[in-house]
């Protein structure tokens, strides 16, 4: 017999390395999901796994395979120490996303570190995690899986966006949920502002105080992605190979660097919320923005609303623990209109904690 309460400690790492944010949450279920956040904190990475996880391409599967384990060792301690700090009791699962490290469905295959049985066995909890790879199996691209939350949680915005590493949105078109990456945010705007030894340009100061290169701004848009339709996900890997070596070849004040990849960003985004009398929700790292923000808004015809700090920062987290409550359910959490596998499906691994006799 199904449940209709759930609380779940959920776990999530983006790709723009701002630390492992975890959050505890109550699901509820009476004809539609509802929820509320109970505790939540973000974990920095130390200064060794920062430039880990920034390398992780780089490695050989072996190598690979020994920095999982490590990483999902390093992943169970913050969680019991979160759980310790804020005196959770009453936990039905843990829900962990991991941290991607490959991601390229094209070639049939996506990893993400810290899914492993020691979760369980740690936390002597169940964990419910590796949402991605079915996905991949059934023909998808594994990503995004965040709009089955939108749709449930959400559904009182016409377009829902994240600002992370990548920007992604999803919204309803003839009763199915479509969504797909629209381009790299952080992880270009972060990698570029670290050559000034800061972490991230507060506020969008820094490009507010540059000058558009319109050369690079017209090339980076004419990009081949761009003219792909959904469904289609991003990486680092394209970021690396394809933006990385473009904007370098250029050779711009890091200033203008960044004004002209806000421009960009803001460009893509408005190309696809630009209705009038829509309403945009917009979370993620970059909804603090405010430059990046100001030019979307210029723009797009559509209402920019930006929720409060702890929907902005932990809304990933949050649906992570609504796709594991779904996969403890057998319920469908991955969708084919999203991501472009053969059907709908309940994705997910379970682990259970090993008991010692």
């Amino acid at each position: 017999m199904l449940i209709n309460n759930y609380y779940v400690v959920s776990v999530m790492s983006g790709t723009s390395l701002d630390g492992i944010d975890i959050l505890y949450s109550k699901f509820s279920f009476d004809g539609k999901w509802n929820f509320k956040i109970i505790d939540f904190e973000t974990i920095p990475y130390s200064e060794e796994w920062k430039q880990k996880l920034k390398t992780l391409i780089q490695f050989s599967k072996a190598k690979l395979n020994q920095i999982d384990s490590k990483y999902s060792e390093y992943l169970a301690h913050k969680v019991l120490n979160f759980i310790n700090r804020n005196s959770i009791e009453g936990i039905d699962f843990i829900a962990s996303h991991g941290h991607t490290a490959l991601h390229s469905p094209d070639q049939g295959y996506t990893y993400q570190i810290g899914n492993r049985q020691i979760l369980a066995d740690t936390l002597k909890q169940k964990v419910i995690c590796d949402f991605r790879v079915q996905d991949v199996e059934l023909g998808g691209q594994g990503a995004p899986l965040v709009p089955i939350g939108d749709r449930l949680l959400f559904s009182n915005y016409d377009f829902c966006i994240n600002l992370g590493g990548f920007a992604n949105i999803s919204f309803e078109e003839n009763k199915q949920r479509i969504a797909f990456d629209i381009c790299p945010v952080n992880i270009v705007l972060n990698h570029y502002v670290n050559y000034l030894d800061v972490d991230y340009d507060d506020k969008g100061k820094i490009a507010r105080s540059g000058t558009i290169n319109i050369s690079l701004l017209e090339q980076i848009n004419n990009l081949p992605f761009y003219k792909q339709s959904a469904p289609k996900s991003l990486g680092l890997e394209w970021v690396k190979e394809i933006v990385f070596p473009l904007i370098d070849s250029f050779n711009l004040e890091t200033k203008d660097i960044l004004k002209t990849i806000v421009e960009h960003i803001a460009v893509q985004i408005s190309k696809h919320i630009n209705v009038k009398q829509a309403k945009t929700l917009v979370t993620g790292g970059g909804a603090y923005n405010s430059f990046l923000i100001e030019r979307i808004e210029t723009l797009s015809k559509s209402k920019i609303i930006i929720p409060d700090n702890e929907i902005v920062e932990y809304k990933e987290a949050l649906i992570f623990g609504l796709l594991g409550v779904l996969k403890d359910r057998n319920e469908v959490n991955c969708l084919k209109s999203v991501t472009g596998a053969k059907k709908d499906h309940s994705s997910g691994k379970i682990f259970n904690p090993k008991i010692n006799v």
